[in-house]
């Protein structure tokens, strides 16, 4: 079995990895655009925060086996299959972007507001702002974001298992349930807890290493 261990862990860091990627440069503008445009910030805009805010919320309220399901078509007309590694990526990263929105959101509002007023009575633009000012401030808390964001896409990756996604879920299901082999689920365990701590403990001293710089 240590090939197919292999093999689906390195399908599981695939996954996660793209997903986060993917997730991450998706869910950064969000965040920014929720934050910035709530009542007394740069860009305040009560209706394109509430817009965007409910569709934010309604994406995280559907259950990922759902969303992965409901989005088969869409899936197989992107990536021309609805199985395969690089499918899973899809509903994976959709479900990803507006959770890790919501974390940046919080990250951002965090930053103190005195802050903002300096750079405003220096003369700095919005972009200016948020570049020199509210990211590198917030970089701490994005980052842990990030992390909290990965740690749930392992989880999510396994459920892709039941629709043939690959995986450590897949080998899981497969191998384990199936064939009624504990042995095999216990260790896709193992190695899930493992690459979590993992996934976490680099997130952490990355996040304490921005925050101390």
């Amino acid at each position: 079995m240590f090939n197919e261990i292999t093999k689906a862990l390195y399908e599981t860091c695939l996954m996660v990895f793209f997903s986060g990627l993917f997730a991450a440069m998706g869910g950064l503008p969000i965040g920014i655009l929720l934050s910035l445009t709530r009542r007394g910030q740069l860009w305040e805009n009560k209706y394109l925060h509430n817009g965007l805010g409910a569709i934010v919320n309604a994406t995280r309220s559907i259950p990922f086996i759902i969303l992965l399901i409901a989005i088969i078509p869409f899936t197989r007309w992107l990536t021309g299959s609805s199985t395969q590694v690089k499918s899973i990526v899809v509903p994976l990263t959709l479900a990803a972007i507006p959770f890790f929105a919501r974390t940046v959101e919080i990250a951002l509002n965090d930053v103190p507001k005195g802050l903002i007023e300096a750079a405003k009575s220096m003369g700095a633009t919005p972009m200016q702002i948020i570049c020199k000012v509210l990211l590198p401030e917030s970089m701490s808390g994005i980052v842990s974001g990030l992390t909290l964001t990965l740690v749930n896409l392992v989880g999510f990756s396994a459920m892709a298992g039941f629709n043939g996604g690959g995986g450590l879920g897949q080998l899981a299901i497969n191998y384990g349930i199936y064939r009624y082999n504990t042995e095999v689920v216990l260790i896709t365990v193992v190695i899930m807890i493992a690459l979590v701590q993992c996934i976490q403990s680099i997130g952490d001293y990355v996040a304490h290493k921005v925050l101390t710089h």
